[in-house]
């Protein structure tokens, strides 16, 4: 027999001469060997491993109950039935567990994934979003320091645990801890999706880098900008020597290129490409040499100017970004149209749905991690107090609530919500509201919930039905080519049943079809 996460190693157990028992005859213990009792191994009830409450350990966390580990009353050391050993039990055989002659495996060292925690369980990771929920320690003192040296939790190599976001080693999940289905440090979630027919909730933090654009390793800016002026110099363009170069290029190699070029070359890269190529095509290469902050500002000016206004593209924008990425926008806003964006916001839209917007681009969301269950308990009350428990709705509470708090705690108030009041937080938008501020309300409780989700639904809605919405479709490719979207591409596939490379391929055509698809980075 042997053990998961522990591959046999030569010369394993039973133990060469000089391991343990000592006794002569060594092990499997013979007759009056040891230990002595009747009792064999796998062991009964109330032997070790412990049943039902043991370790690892089911709800109601750590330590666990009677049984589990530290030993309570019928635990481990095991009563009469327990574990000594019985003939055509233990020994396992050559090659099993323990691997070493004569001991256990050296585990990791304290403090690392594997090896027993430092100052509390568990501990993930060494970064500021190592699962705060538990930093403390868990409830009952941190974990006995007196394990042998492979015993510690979570333990063995290839057993980590879904759920607990950047834990430094990919690996399936231990029983007992199935992957939580949204980042909410430090709040035990059910294995499921998000409640009723409202948006799933968001999966695991997946570690590593989800987007599908990395840098080119060795890129010149020099080499680049004679590639991309060969290409419009002369009779005709050379649009796919174009695509090659942008389409693998990080935004933070391709946005150099304009003052690379203008040094060699003395000219304009916008202005030459803009006469050289058009259509979606040139808009998607205008939207590529754009920095992050640069792209969103002019894509919120274009959703204001005019006649109508782009609602939609404002929540998308304000409500995904961060607070530093929001402060960017606003900065970069006054630079290049010389108003301030919440002047552009309120000119252009009215009542409720505009304070929406004006408190979403404060970018003033607490962006804390940890999770206060109470104090997500008492907002998910409010929510209800505030719509479904009245006449009328207090659509500043939802205002107030939905814009300030951090995206950790409002996952956890949507799920708390839904268990209060058996509908999610959706549908009471739905009931409660109507016209712009139903549809903003209703984007950002999905943005917050499962961005990747959100931005799958985006860019279906942008190509589905006659025409396409070609500015939604450049807008989220271009931004989310660096940050999800491989998150995205699995949310679109599973939700529509055809991978977003496929539908892109069908709805798009020629040039812009080709440097979208080297966004998207590839089908599933």
């Amino acid at each position: 027999m042997s053990y998961p996460g522990y591959p046999p190693q030569a010369g394993g157990y039973p133990p060469q001469a000089g391991g343990y028992p000592p006794q002569a005859g060594g092990y499997p213990p013979q007759a009056g060997g040891y230990p002595p009792q009747a009792g064999g191994y796998p062991p009964q009830a109330g032997g070790y491993p412990p049943q039902a409450g043991g370790y690892p350990p089911q709800a109601g966390g750590y330590p666990p109950q009677a049984g589990g580990y530290p030993p309570q009353a019928g635990g481990y050391p095991p009563q009469a039935g327990g574990f000594p050993q019985q003939p055509s039990g233990f020994p396992p055989q050559a090659g099993g567990y323990p691997s070493q002659a004569g001991g256990y495996p050296q585990g990791p060292p304290q403090g690392s994934w594997g090896g027993g925690p430092t100052g509390g369980y568990p501990s993930i990771g060494l970064d500021s979003l190592s699962n705060p929920g538990y930093n403390a320690g868990m409830p009952g003192g941190t974990m006995p320091q007196h394990q042998g040296p492979a015993m510690g939790y979570p333990g063995q190599p290839g057993q980590p645990m879904q759920g607990y976001p950047r834990a430094p080693s990919p690996n399936p999940s231990m029983p007992g801890y199935g992957g939580a289905p949204a980042p909410m440090p430090g709040y035990p979630s059910p294995n499921q999706a998000y409640g009723g027919a409202g948006m799933p909730i968001a999966p695991a933090v997946k570690k590593g880098f989800r987007g599908t654009i990395k840098d080119f390793p060795g890129a010149d800016q020099l080499k680049d900008v004679e590639v991309l002026r060969k290409a419009m110099k002369g009779f005709g363009t050379d649009e796919q020597a174009i695509i090659e170069l942008l389409g693998s290029r990080s935004i933070k190699q391709r946005v150099p290129l304009l003052r690379a070029y203008k040094t060699s070359y003395g000219k304009d890269l916008i202005k030459d490409l803009h006469s050289e190529l058009s259509g979606d095509f040139r808009k998607l290469v205008m939207a590529m040499l754009k920095s992050p902050a640069e792209l969103d500002a002019y894509e919120l000016h274009s959703a204001i100017k005019g006649a109508g206004t782009d609602e939609a593209c404002l929540i998308e924008v304000l409500s995904s970004r961060s607070n530093t990425e929001i402060k960017e926008i606003n900065r970069i806003y006054k630079q290049e149209y010389k108003k301030t964006l919440e002047d552009a916001i309120t000119g252009d839209t009215s009542g409720h749905f505009r304070r929406l917007l004006v408190s979403l681009a404060q970018g003033n969301r607490d962006e804390r991690p940890n999770v206060d269950i109470s104090v997500a308990k008492q907002d998910a009350q409010a929510l209800y107090a505030a719509g479904e428990s009245k006449m009328g709705t207090d659509e500043s509470k939802f205002n107030a609530i939905l814009c300030a708090r951090s995206k950790p705690h409002l996952r956890t108030v949507f799920l708390e919500y839904q268990q209060m009041c058996g509908r999610d937080i959706e549908k009471s938008i739905d009931r409660e509201m109507s016209g712009d501020l139903e549809s903003g309300m209703v984007a950002v409780v999905k943005c917050i919930k499962n961005t990747s989700c959100y931005f799958a639904e985006r860019l279906y809605k942008a190509m589905k039905g006659a025409g396409t919405k070609d500015t939604t479709l450049i807008r989220i490719m271009v931004t989310r080519s660096e940050v999800d979207m491989l998150d995205i591409r699995q949310a679109y596939v599973k939700n529509y049943g055809k991978s977003l490379y496929t539908h892109i391929s069908g709805d798009t055509s020629g040039d812009y079809k080709k440097l979208l698809l080297k966004l998207c980075g590839g089908s599933d």
